[in-house]
């Protein structure tokens, strides 16, 4: 089985990694150079979108914001899953939040902006404070703002405005700001028969927007909750792979924030936390073969590595560690790898945390330090 990637970064690098056992062969597509390369090496493997389309059995995406000319052409081969609606719809807020409304998933109150007036209305509609983000093209806290007073609205406008200017059929989504408790999120995986399996939730620590720190957790209400809308949207969209939901955990209930269409963050713990990692998974529901247990077999939690290069010799040293790294060249901000840190129960897995937390550095892995000072008062 050979499955294109559309998408040649990390995610599609370890796609490669978990396909091999299952002899399925991962090339990936260069979006932006329209070249095919190999996931793992970056070795250039051919060109053109229509080439490599023709040399495999399914075409699969790691990321959401893929130009529609693309998805059209991998549509129109019959070769593509999830689908191009999925992935469109994790591209765009907009179609995000009415997808989200026809599946029964709960979400925050929301506005849609075009111009001035449209801004306007949506502060009647939706309140103050709010959060706005970008329609397309934001993530990892890009593209977003948020109006604490009414006094502020006129200078965010500008650059709001800046922002549609700048980017055709682009708007800008208020919603409602939400006083959550914290954020989690579910990843899963749907057959092309529709069964559906669920990974433990995931306590999420974000860092000026960016993920730092995510732990499966044992929250059987939240789980079942999380499972429901989880499996609303998916057989909304007739999904097939791996899909993560993004919440908002307010007092024990749950308020989806984001969807992915896609193998995701927050699931990187899976490949040493859990039977099966969400990478096979994904390559096992596109390919159509049985999704593999996503059981959780040992404690895990998943630390990135941002804008590094290296790390401590003595974290190799250190008994449940695991360290990814994604060959790619150094720049700040730039997810560069993570670390999985596994323990046999969650006293283990906390210590390893707090030991951990003495080798790195402090101002580049903020989360681990504020987890070890948590702990230890």
């Amino acid at each position: 089985m050979h499955v294109l990637v559309l998408g040649a970064g990390q995610l599609a690098r370890m796609m490669s990694l978990a396909g091999a056992p299952l002899n399925i062969q991962i090339s990936a597509y260069d979006v932006a150079s329209g070249n095919i390369v190999h996931p793992l090496t970056q070795h250039l493997l051919g060109h053109g979108l229509e080439n490599a389309i023709e040399q495999v059995d399914v075409i699969t995406a790691e990321f959401e914001h893929i130009p529609h000319d693309v998805l059209d052409v991998c549509e129109a081969s019959g070769k593509f899953l999830p689908s191009t609606q999925a992935i469109k719809a994790g591209g765009d807020r907009r179609l995000e939040k009415a997808l989200l409304d026809n599946a029964g998933a709960r979400n925050a109150n929301y506005y849609v902006i075009e111009t001035r007036e449209d801004f306007s209305r949506a502060i009647e509609h939706v309140g103050v404070p709010m959060v706005l983000k970008s329609a397309l093209g934001g993530y990892d806290g890009k593209g977003q703002w948020r109006l604490k007073d009414a006094t502020q609205a006129e200078a965010i406008w500008k650059e709001m405005a800046e922002c549609i200017a700048a980017t055709p059929t682009q708007a800008i989504v208020a919603e409602e700001f939400v006083p959550f408790n914290r954020e989690v999120s579910l990843v899963g995986a749907r057959a092309k028969d529709g069964h559906v399996e669920v990974y433990p939730l995931a306590e999420n620590v974000h860092t000026n927007g960016v993920l730092s720190l995510s732990s499966a957790i044992d929250a059987p209400e939240l789980q079942a909750q999380a499972k429901q809308m989880f499996t609303a949207v998916a057989e909304s969209l007739d999904y097939v792979g791996v899909l993560a939901l993004e919440f908002f955990d307010v007092d024990g209930q749950l308020l989806v924030n984001e969807i992915a269409p896609r193998v995701h963050n927050s699931g990187h713990w899976t490949q040493q936390g859990s039977e099966t990692c969400q990478f096979e998974n994904h390559l096992r529901a596109v390919c159509g073969l049985p999704l593999g247990s996503t059981k959780l077999v040992r404690e895990t939690a998943m630390i990135n590595i941002l804008g590094e290069e290296s790390l401590p010799e003595s974290v190799l040293a250190m008994a449940g560690c695991h360290i990814h790294w994604y060959g790619k060249e150094k720049r700040t901000g730039r997810k560069m790898g993570h670390i999985n840190v596994c323990g046999d129960y969650s006293g283990e897995l906390q210590r390893r945390l707090c030991a951990l937390a003495k080798v790195l550095d402090a101002d580049v892995f903020p989360a681990v330090q504020a987890f070890a000072s948590k702990w230890r008062d």
